[in-house]
């Protein structure tokens, strides 16, 4: 396995784990236990950057069982935990306040979070998905305050456009408030959607990339094949996911498979090396239900593609 390296998150001080673990099966595909095994195999292979949030597991349990795991182990300085606010959790998580980029919202979310991972404070707080019903610097000041407290220490945000993010830019800077860093947002060799707008913005005002759902939910990590059910147990087996199968682009999928191959890797490999290899993208989240798929992509991230490399998957996947 390769040796683990660190990238600035941004333009901010804070440095994080080229692969870092995506906690959203915690508390849903995988209990406590099996969730400590993956925790310490990430920390193991060099994992620094762990990414929950209050909405996975349901009821905030991916964060008790990320701070229970930290805590038991007492691997908690060693490590970057970052979690996300914004998504509804009314009728699971207790009343919802209205609107969630407002400063109650905010505050109790980030409270909350703070309990459940049993830590005084956050080191990168997101947030989730853009509120139209809240000026963005009543939230900047919100969140301002939170790292002025010491209870958060950078804040980033997820799901938002290059608009919003240029526009939450310019609000920081002239309110001198602390900026958001990263850009949480889906991006892989099947989505590259953000290329248009949101990466631009993120280079020109110094925001880190932290793409999610890098293997695409799975397609292309290789165990999904043309016209063949999903294997037993895994993510899109589940009747909820089936369609992704059915709606897969097979063609480009073939064509990457045939890519690695040629080159005597695996798919997962050239998905997560194609990433690293975009200059704004700081970490790539992956989530892991088993130590073995944490190690496969701390390996993967050792994959540098060439130059011409490079060329020939864009050709693929801009088919």
């Amino acid at each position: 396995m390769s040796e683990m390296s660190f990238r600035r998150l941004g333009e901010s001080g804070l440095s994080v784990s080229v692969i870092g673990l995506g906690c959203n099966n915690f508390g849903g595909r995988i209990d406590q236990q099996q969730s400590a095994a993956v925790v310490n195999a990430a920390i193991d292979a060099g994992i620094t950057l762990f990414d929950t949030a209050d909405s996975y597991g349901g009821a905030g349990r991916s964060e008790e069982i990320l701070g229970a795991v930290l805590r038991s182990t007492g691997r908690r300085d060693g490590v970057l935990v970052a979690t996300k606010f914004g998504t509804d959790l009314s009728g699971a998580n207790g009343p919802d306040f209205g609107a969630r980029g407002g400063r109650r919202y905010i505050v109790r979310a980030a409270e909350a979070s703070l309990r459940r991972l049993g830590t005084d404070w956050i080191d990168l707080y997101q947030m989730h998905v853009p509120d139209p019903a809240t000026p963005i610097d009543e939230t900047l000041a919100a969140l301002d305050d939170l790292v002025r407290a010491g209870k958060v220490r950078y804040v980033g945000h997820s799901n938002f456009s290059g608009w919003q993010t240029a526009d939450a830019a310019w609000v920081a800077r002239t309110a001198h408030r602390a900026p958001f860093v990263s850009a949480q947002n889906e991006y892989s060799l099947l989505n590259r959607a953000i290329e248009s707008d949101l990466i631009p913005a993120c280079q020109r005002f110094g925001v880190g990339v932290l793409p999610y759902f890098p293997l695409a939910s799975g397609l292309l990590t290789g165990k999904y094949r043309r016209g063949e059910p999903a294997p037993e147990g895994s993510r899109l087996a589940r009747d909820t996911h089936r369609r992704w199968l059915e709606r897969a682009r097979w063609d480009t999928i073939d064509a990457l498979d045939k890519f690695a191959a040629e080159r005597g890797r695996a798919l997962v490999d050239i998905a997560i090396g194609w990433l690293l290899a975009q200059p704004t993208v700081a970490s790539v989240i992956a989530g892991a239900t088993t130590p073995e798929q944490v190690r496969a992509n701390v390996a993967a991230g050792g994959c540098q593609p060439s130059t011409e490399d490079l060329a020939t998957l864009d050709t693929i996947t801009r088919r």
